[in-house]
Order: structure tokens, then sequence, then C-alpha cells
């Protein structure tokens, strides 16, 4: 009868070493492009950790949705992506950004009697692709020196 005793006692704190409570909380920085193709930068913040992640819907999909997911470990990858953006705005058409996760590339498009428009694919190492174009790149530049 002793043991069953002393056994209901431990069994609670047992139980509760199985179970961490984790705190994390994901913020939307910014969203530069929303609809059909969108495009959401996050901050997750772990215990003691803090990342970034750009979401974005893969563009090679378009008869599905498939959402992808590149990861910046911290602050300082993710301003190596606005660098990227923010010399790939001063380049040329076919210049490109290669990081060790992604790839951007810059092209210009020019029709007919009209201004060009720049635009940037990013390539991320699975094999995901979105494009989006300068406008969308300021506002991401701008948001990201702001952190």
């Amino acid at each position: 009868m002793k043991k069953l005793i002393f056994l209901s006692l431990f069994i609670p704190a047992l139980a509760k070493a199985q179970f961490v409570i984790v705190n994390t909380s994901t913020v939307s920085l910014m969203e530069p492009r929303t609809g059909k193709w969108p495009m959401d930068l996050q901050r997750v913040i772990r215990e003691s950790d803090t990342c970034y992640v750009l979401n974005f819907r893969d563009q090679q999909e378009s008869a599905e949705v498939t959402m992808s997911t590149l990861k910046f470990g911290d602050l300082t990858q993710l301003r190596f992506f606005q660098k990227g953006l923010s010399a790939l705005k001063t380049g040329n058409t076919g210049d490109i950004a290669k990081f060790k996760e992604y790839t951007i590339k810059r092209m210009d498009v020019k029709k007919i009697g009209e201004k060009g428009t720049i635009w940037f694919t990013l390539t991320c190492n699975d094999g995901s692709v979105t494009n989006f174009q300068q406008a969308e790149a300021d506002r991401m530049i701008t948001a990201i020196k702001g952190l």
C-alpha cells in the first residue's frame, strides 16, 4: 500500500517532464504581395531563437497551390537577402545574386512602346520558384532595413 501511494506521488511529476511548453510566436512583418500569388515575410520567435521566413506560392505549380518557405536563420542572413536585392536593383538584366540556400536573378522585361519593368526570380535549392517586381522588392528592402 505504501508503494502505491509513493508511486502515485511521482507519476504526475514524471508526466510533466514529458511535456514541454514552448513559447513561440509568428509575426507577419509585411506582405509584399497578396492575392493569388502571395508572399509574406515573417519573424518566428522561439524560446531563445529568432528566425525569419519568406513564405510564397511556388510558381512552378499553377494548377495547385503549393506554398514554399525560405528560412533565414537570423537577422544577419535576412540582411544578406536585402543587400542582394539592393545590389540587383542597380544592376543589369541577367545579374545574379547567389547564396547558399537560394539565388536571385534580375530580369528586365520591355514591351514595345512601354517603359521596362524590372522582375526578380527567387529560386530556392529545393526547386521552388517565385517572381516579384521591383516595387515588391523595394517594400521588402525597406521592411528589412527597419529591423
